[in-house]
């Protein structure tokens, strides 16, 4: 019985330590982000009318 509950509490110590282990080295990660330039999903400034022209012909 004593050498099951050591077996646990050794599992639980282990897990414990990757977690915190996995938990600091996420957080330590520097994220980036794309800049806006030449992005095809947002609108051109010079064609921003043209674009919502086409969509919306009444306006």
């Amino acid at each position: 019985m004593f050498t099951i509950l050591v077996i646990c509490i050794i599992i639980v110590i282990i897990v414990l330590v990757l977690s915190v282990a996995t938990t600091s080295k996420a957080y330590q990660y520097k994220h980036t982000v794309d800049p806006l330039d030449n992005n095809p999903h947002l609108p051109n400034k010079n064609n921003h009318h043209q674009e919502n022209s086409d969509k919306y012909p009444n306006e």
